[in-house]
């Protein structure tokens, strides 16, 4: 670690200087450095750009865990988790941070909510069983654009969108019907959400009825109610919106679908799911229901 530390300083100060102030001899630093690179350091080298490879192709999105997942899973390498996080920390590499943002819901103390059918209980065992419902906003040039997620508990996946310039309850709906339309909605099929004024709506609740869709909503102002659809959203303000900023509300559009769609949902691998892919964790799930 010494001689390390000196090749590491030696274009700021002289190596006798630093031979002398760490207590080893200039002739054993230079026999050091004269050494080949041992058998690890060579691994390490090799690892190293296989991580910044992967780092990049995710557009510095995944942390250790991730791509050290993606190491395991996708490239059949056998590594530590900890010496993953060295290697990013010795190569300047992270993962994306977080940041938290204000709140989208407005109540209509009018209109009628529906009962809490979740009770925080969000684990499924099967598909389209348990929806959870909420809005984010994301600010561009042009103003703010809305989008309404509606997500599968049991895999994570988004399985139905929509994007607004405004909050009226057509953005909840278009997204309702997006998932419906892709994935039916099967008998005690339950759509969890807040009490903002969209999802109390009537338009919307009119909707999920005809559909057999039963709705739910949990605690007023209680994030904890609606978890799940709050860790997405935490999840797409730290890997995209945190990291670009958006002209106009066209480029904000194709960075949500891309991110929705050619990553979140296909390729973001998921600690909740042993870091498998929502698509890839729903496909192995219906391969182990087939009767050999």
């Amino acid at each position: 670690m010494r001689f390390r530390f000196i090749a590491e300083e030696a274009a700021q100060f002289p190596v006798s200087l630093l031979c002398r102030v760490l207590g080893v001899t200039r002739g054993g630093y230079y026999a050091w450095k004269s050494r080949p690179p041992s058998a690890r350091a060579r691994a390490d080298a090799e690892l190293s750009e296989q991580i910044v490879q992967i780092h990049d192709e995710v557009l510095g999105i995944y942390g250790a865990p991730r791509i050290h997942a993606e190491l395991r899973l996708a490239h059949g390498i056998r590594v530590g988790r900890k010496r993953v996080a060295r290697l990013m920390r010795e190569a300047g590499i992270f993962g994306a941070g977080r940041r938290g943002g204000p709140r989208t819901t407005t109540r209509d103390p009018a209109r009628p909510s529906a009962p809490d059918l979740v009770d925080r209980s969000f684990a499924r065992a099967e598909p389209d069983r348990l929806w959870v419902c909420d809005i984010k906003y994301v600010q561009t040039g042009q103003g703010f654009l809305f989008l309404a997620a509606v997500q599968d508990v049991f895999s994570r996946r988004i399985v139905g969108w929509s994007m607004r310039d405004d909050l009226r309850a057509e953005l909840v709906l278009d997204a309702l019907g997006m998932a419906v339309a892709q994935r039916g909605a099967t008998p005690g099929l339950v759509a969890h959400s807040d009490h903002g004024s969209q999802y109390t709506s009537l338009a919307y609740g009119t909707y999920a009825k005809t559909s057999g869709i039963d709705l739910s909503m949990g605690s007023i102002g209680d994030p904890w109610d609606n978890a799940v659809a709050e860790t997405f959203f935490a999840s797409l303000e730290k890997e995209l919106l945190r990291r670009e900023r958006f002209a106009t509300r066209e480029a904000a559009r194709m960075r949500l679908f891309w991110y929705i769609e050619c990553f979140y949902n296909t390729r973001r691998r998921h600690s909740r799911l042993g870091y498998l892919s929502p698509a890839d964790y729903e496909k192995q799930r219906l391969q182990e229901a087939i009767p050999a």
